[in-house]
């Protein structure tokens, strides 16, 4: 038996984020091509998202022949992607490619709470945009008379306030583990991990089908017959 000899660990091997603190995530090594493809790619999709929003926002604030009810609500669903792609896609990059979370338990928390919150702001504003169009297509006559500045500025704040409440207050009052607790911190909660409850995403991803399905019924209920 041939002893004291330590080989080098192999690329795809399991270790510790943390190598010295108890209770520590276990973290994947990809091997450096790897790293560097992923790195590339989504640094290329946060750029994209981020310089495009950026752009949009640019665009509606300066052109004052913009400045309509639909195109606030385009602007406010820009800033919702524009944060979304600093304050989220960004720090997810790193830590898909490091498998770890190197960043802290405070910002974890405003890293989760962002999450929920600009998902439902650009879930909702796509909401709001779906009653704007179905107004301006299937009644055009008193779309200026529903749909003004006001409503549409009252539409962005309710949609805001909501997503606010509903992410702060849902991560930070721990209603995303609410009823797992005992579950959550023994067998999912460690070191170097930064993991929200797949719960918090339940009420936007049925609200996005909701959006889905309610721009499909009025595009087909407004658009003439064709014989």
């Amino acid at each position: 038996v041939v002893t004291g000899i330590s080989f080098p660990r192999s690329p795809m091997e399991p270790v510790l984020c943390y190598e010295s603190v108890n209770g520590s995530c276990p973290k994947t090594i990809y091997p450096l091509a790897i790293r560097i493809t992923l790195y590339v790619i989504l640094g290329i999709l946060v750029t994209l998202t981020v310089f495009g929003n950026f752009l949009v926002i640019t665009s509606i604030a300066y052109f004052k022949q913009l400045h309509t009810p639909t195109n606030y609500l385009i602007f406010s669903l820009a800033v919702s992607d524009l944060l979304l792609g600093l304050i989220v896609m960004l720090p997810s990059m790193f830590r898909c490619v490091e498998t770890c979370w190197y960043f802290g338990d405070v910002f974890c928390k405003i890293y989760m709470s962002s999450d929920v919150t600009l998902c439902t702001a650009s879930i909702l504003n796509l909401l709001c945009i779906s009653v704007d169009r179905h107004y301006a297509v299937c009644q055009p006559l008193i779309y200026s008379r529903k749909i003004t500045v006001n409503v549409v500025l009252i539409m962005i704040l309710l949609s805001w306030s909501v997503s606010v409440v509903t992410g702060f207050g849902m991560v930070y009052l721990e209603l995303n583990i609410w009823g797992i607790e005992e579950f959550f911190y023994t067998h999912i909660s460690c070191v170097g991990g930064c993991t929200v409850s797949h719960c918090c995403y339940k009420c936007p991803i049925i609200k996005k089908g909701q959006v889905y399905s309610y721009i499909f019924v009025t595009r087909t209920n407004c658009n003439p017959k064709h014989k």
